[in-house]
């Protein structure tokens, strides 16, 4: 390879393709279909019994769900419609408020509720308590521990309502890039790990999923102001100028500066499979333990082959911290909690922000943090290529000044499954280019958009690449002291990320931001299973969970 080749960075073509395509032609999912097979059968059954006015009916049904569910930079009216009306059952149930579970207030509540002779109000009140008083915070609803011993890795569980449960293992890594490196680093970095999660998509592989998180937060001097501590002269007064001045360096070099901490969030389901294997390795959870011990250290090599710098895995004590800081800044990142089964801070919700309140430790001042999470969807991101710097105005942009997370998910699909998908998107594609030519129609863009990334998709997936299917999501959580900064914060993410990342549209997640902010968190929430086609699902019963005649 020539040393340009080496020198230039790794590109890849994204954004444009919301997912697989639908029987009414492009990617739309969901309330469309669905109310657009209802106005079929509609007009199927109503026209020969009512004949024209049937048709007519049909026809303007057809129409106003496509204008309500028509996307806008401020989403279709039916999504608006729908946050709306969530976010005014959420208040109407208690559920906008989250207050950390206590046994002695929980029962005192629950008699206060069902007692006859208090006021109506009175048991109104606690009833709404009751609703607000859960183990977990909402963006880690269902989060339990298979193990959470001090000095072993911590290994989450999960049973999420309404989702499929597995277990979760982060890791801290120091990144990929060391200050100036060249491009030729900068792309073997982005292929190892591209291989890293290439390896993992395998159908032998029971690692399933990938977060990639990055927190952007001021520099901790705690570790500078130790070492004068135990290095200055004990016979020279704390009040010396020389002293003093430390300390005025230490407030300079940290203000307006940002760091960056990383980690790296692996996920197995807990399905048959699983089950299956991990019985070959002891009974019950014994099992399960002995497994993931396993698979914990593959990933962890993994990982380091992948070029991420220094790789270590956390407790369940460490994933805590990261939780609690999440929720609360105030919180060391490194400081462990006490226990990790209690990692939710008192919070409430309005209808744009997660607001929890917490006690400044250097001052003792009550202080409002406000959290916004936005996703990053590949339907709202401007089709072009880019490199695996793409979000470097994101992560160390010198006008961002406030807190924020950005978080990765990657849903890994074996090869075969993401080639016959792009097969078939393809095939699709085509036939909408064809029927529009035939008919004397201008091209669609959307089709146009779509076809070629099914095309490059089909490409790159081609027999012997050695590469496998990546569906993926981003979000970014934001974090200031009020409303009014939050408001400024808000528009200064969205200019950045339409200016420098070429998102065209930020998603907020409003009327459920309380649950928007677990998926910035190290835990793996925020990505929906990707569901295989009929096809694939009876190849995989054809296969069987394992071969029971090997070992």
């Amino acid at each position: 390879m020539s040393n340009a080749a080496q020198n230039t960075m790794v590109e890849r073509q994204l954004g444009g393709e919301a997912g697989h395509r639908s029987f009414f032609g492009g990617s739309g999912k969901g309330p469309r279909n669905i109310l657009l097979a209802l106005c079929g059968v509609g007009l199927v059954v109503g026209a020969p019994f009512f004949g024209a006015p049937a048709v007519v009916v049909a026809v303007i049904a057809a129409l106003l769900v496509f204008l309500v569910t028509a996307r806008t930079h401020r989403g279709s009216i039916l999504d608006r419609r729908e946050r709306r009306v969530r976010w005014k059952d959420r208040r109407r149930a208690g559920i906008d408020r989250y207050t950390p579970f206590d046994v002695a207030q929980w029962d005192q509540l629950t008699q206060l509720s069902q007692d006859k002779t208090a006021g109506k109000e009175d048991r109104w009140t606690a009833a709404r308590e009751l609703a607000a008083m859960r183990t977990m915070p909402d963006g880690a609803d269902g989060m339990g521990w298979l193990q959470m011993g001090r000095r072993e890795p911590g290994i989450a569980w999960h049973a999420p309502m309404g989702e499929k449960p597995y277990l979760s293992v982060v890791f801290t890594v120091t990144g990929q890039l060391r200050g100036a490196e060249p491009n030729s680093v900068a792309r073997r970095a982005a292929e190892a790990f591209g291989e890293f999660l290439a390896s993992r998509a395998a159908p032998s592989s029971l690692l399933r999923r990938v977060q990639v998180t990055t927190r952007v937060l001021p520099p901790d001097n705690a570790f500078n102001a130790a070492w004068a501590e135990v290095s200055l002269d004990p016979t020279i007064p704390t009040n010396h100028p020389a002293v003093l001045s430390y300390g005025d360096v230490l407030h300079t070099a940290g203000r307006d500066a940002m760091v960056q901490r990383h980690t790296i969030t692996a996920c197995w389901p807990i399905d048959a499979e699983f089950v299956d294997v991990a019985r070959g390795y002891g009974e019950g959870r014994d099992g399960w333990r002995a497994l993931m011990h396993r698979e914990i250290e593959s990933a962890e090599r993994g990982l380091r082959a992948a070029r991420l710098g220094d790789v270590a895995v956390l407790t369940a004590r460490q994933t805590g911290a990261h939780v609690v800081h999440g929720q609360n800044p105030f919180h060391p990142i490194d400081q462990p909690v006490d226990d990790p089964g209690k990692l939710g801070v008192a919070s409430h919700d309005e209808y744009s922000a997660h607001i929890v309140t917490a006690t400044n430790p250097e001052t003792g001042a009550e202080v409002e943090w406000w959290h916004r999470t936005a996703a990053i969807k590949a339907e709202n991101l401007a089709v072009g290529k880019r490199s695996q710097l793409w979000m470097l105005d994101l992560l160390i942009g010198s006008e961002l000044h406030f807190l924020r997370t950005v978080s990765f998910h990657h849903q890994l699909i074996p090869a075969s499954e993401a080639r016959a998908a792009a097969r078939r998107d393809l095939v699709r594609d085509q036939a909408a280019q064809m029927n529009d030519a035939e008919k004397g129609r201008l091209a669609n863009d959307e089709t146009h958009v779509n076809k070629t990334a099914a095309q490059l998709r089909n490409a790159d997936l081609g027999y012997g690449s050695r590469h496998h299917g990546d569906s993926w999501i981003g979000y970014v959580t934001i974090t200031e002291t009020s409303r009014d900064r939050l408001q400024i914060a808000s528009r200064q993410l969205e200019e950045v990320c339409e200016n420098g990342l070429g998102v065209e549209h930020l998603d907020w997640q409003d009327s459920f931001q309380s649950a928007a902010s677990g998926t910035t968190w190290p835990i793996g929430r925020g990505i929906q299973t990707e569901k295989p086609s009929v096809t694939n699902r009876v190849y995989r019963k054809l296969a069987g969970k394992t071969n029971k005649e090997a070992l």
